[in-house]
């Protein structure tokens, strides 16, 4: 069965309500390895060896996090300018990523409709997405579509109840390797609902 390598990576967990909720679903699936990288690196003097040997031992990459400026926290991209490295994971000798797959996982302050070309942030979550989803394919991996959970300000209780499950039923998919993961699709969760085997 696939593993699922989770870099997870959020500056203030201890006040995020939403991401608390999320992880608390990962103990019960087996298949895949929560790595909090602000836990482990808080000076940001990342281990090389040790970040590629854990990309080496997982099928499935994810990388969440909130949606900061469009983008991920810091960590991350001092994780990818670091980890990801020519002759390893790119260029004309760098392949030991070749195959896998990644995908993004995050969380979004304001409602999904604001990230829409006529929306106030004109651009949707794929899109501002498109360097790793570019990051990625340099690596030779595939790019599933992202997991998001929008409108995270204003989430009432019974709704994120309803995206934690969602979260969980979508990472058991896949790591069973049974999720329908059109590459051209805007997010997993449309998909993942769409198909009938998850709800939402």
């Amino acid at each position: 069965m696939p593993r699922l390598l989770l870099l997870f990576a959020h500056p203030a967990l201890e006040k995020s309500r939403i991401h608390k909720r999320l992880i608390r679903e990962l103990k019960s699936i087996p298949q895949v390895t929560f790595h909090d990288l602000y836990e482990a690196y808080p000076d940001f003097n990342i281990d090389i060896a040790t970040e590629q040997q854990l990309l080496l031992s997982h099928d499935i990459i994810a990388f969440q996090h909130p949606f900061y400026w469009y983008s991920a926290p810091a960590i991350i991209k001092q994780w990818m300018d670091l980890v990801l490295e020519h002759g390893w994971a790119y260029g004309s000798e760098g392949r030991m990523l070749e195959g896998k797959k990644a995908l993004n996982i995050i969380s979004s302050g304001g409602p999904r409709h604001v990230y829409a070309p006529e929306g106030r942030n004109r651009f949707t979550y794929r899109q501002f997405l498109a360097p790793f989803e570019q990051s990625v394919r340099l690596c030779k991996m595939d790019y599933l579509p992202p997991f998001v959970v929008p409108g995270t300000h204003r989430m009432e209780q019974q709704d994120l109840e309803t995206f934690a499950a969602l979260y969980r039923q979508a990472l058991i998919l896949l790591t069973a390797g049974n999720a329908p993961t059109d590459p051209g699709a805007e997010l997993l969760n449309d998909q993942l609902t769409s198909s009938g085997i998850l709800t939402h």
